[in-house]
C-alpha cells in the first residue's frame, strides 16, 4: 500500500512531482526510483520504478506519469490543459494489521485538469487544479508552490513551499471509514471535509555532460487534521522521494 503524489516539478502536484527531467533538448529517457513513506496504520513503505520518459514540444509535453497540451506558452508562462496518473492508493492485502486489511481498496487513478506555471526574477510559481477522471473518488486537487532556483555551475538546486488542497471527497475516500467499514472492521466511522497540507521540497540536478543528467527531488507533506485524524492514518506527514538519470537527445 502507498500514498504520493507526483508532482511536475516543475507541477508532485499533488499530484504533479515532476522530477528526473532534463531542459537541455526536446526528448530524454531515462530511470528512476521513487521512495514513498506510507502513512496508513500497518503501512508498507514503497520503493517504485518509473520509467523517465520527457518531452517537449511546441504545443504537447510529457513528463514521465503526466502529459498536456499548452494553450498559452511563452518565456515567462505555460498554461496547460493535463492529465495525471495518480498512483495514490490503498490495498488491504499489502496491510500488516488484522483491522486493517478488512478495509475496502481505494484504487489509483486518472487525474485531468489545468496546471500554469510563470517564471520570474523572484522564482517561479506553479499551480495545478485536477479533478478525478474515472470517478474512483470523484475528488479535487489543488496545488500551489513557490520554488527559486540557484545555478551554481554543473549543478542546479530549488528549493520550494508550497500547499496542497484536497476536496472532501477526495479525503473520504482515501482516509474515510464508511459505516459498513465499521461495522466489519471495528474501526470508528470517520468522514473528513476539505483540507490544507503544507508542504516543503528540494530539487537538485546535476549535469554530468551534455547529454546525461542526474537529479533528486525530495518533498515532506504535514498532513492537515482532517487527514491526520483519520483512524487510517497514524503519522503527521509523509516523505517522498525521487531519483534518476536521464539522457537527452
Amino acid at each position: 500500500m502507498n500514498q504520493f503524489k507526483l508532482k511536475t516539478l516543475a507541477v508532485f502536484l499533488p499530484c504533479c512531482f515532476v522530477a528526473c527531467s532534463a531542459q537541455a533538448g526536446p526528448l530524454s529517457i531515462g530511470a528512476s526510483v521513487i521512495y514513498a513513506q506510507s502513512p496508513y496504520r500497518g503501512g508498507q513503505d514503497r520503493y517504485l520504478p518509473i520509467p523517465v520518459i520527457n518531452y517537449e514540444g511546441e504545443n504537447f509535453w510529457l513528463h514521465s506519469l503526466q502529459g498536456g497540451y499548452y494553450l498559452w506558452k511563452d518565456e515567462q508562462n505555460r498554461l496547460s490543459l493535463t492529465l495525471l496518473g495518480s498512483p495514490q492508493q490503498y490495498d488491504p492485502d499489502d496491510n500488516d494489521l488484522g483491522d486493517m486489511k478488512r478495509l475496502d481498496k481505494r484504487h489509483m487513478t486518472l487525474m485531468g485538469g489545468a496546471t500554469y506555471n510563470h517564471v520570474a526574477e523572484w522564482g517561479i510559481v506553479r499551480t495545478a487544479l485536477l479533478g478525478d477522471l474515472l470517478n474512483n473518488s470523484n475528488g479535487v486537487l489543488w496545488d500551489l508552490t513557490w520554488l527559486y532556483r540557484f545555478n551554481l555551475g554543473q549543478f542546479s538546486v530549488t528549493p520550494g513551499i508550497g500547499a496542497t488542497w484536497n476536496s472532501a471527497n477526495q479525503n473520504r475516500y482515501y482516509y474515510g471509514v464508511s459505516g459498513h467499514e465499521s461495522v466489519r472492521t471495528g474501526i470508528s466511522t470517520y468522514r473528513p471535509d476539505d483540507s490544507w497540507s503544507p508542504y516543503v521540497e528540494l530539487s537538485v540536478n546535476y549535469q554530468l555532460d551534455k547529454q546525461w543528467n542526474a537529479s533528486f527531488t525530495g518533498r515532506y507533506i504535514r498532513f492537515d487534521d482532517e487527514i491526520k485524524d483519520s483512524p487510517m492514518i497514524d503519522k503527521n506527514g509523509q516523505a517522498v522521494v525521487w531519483a534518476g538519470v536521464s539522457y537527452t537527445f
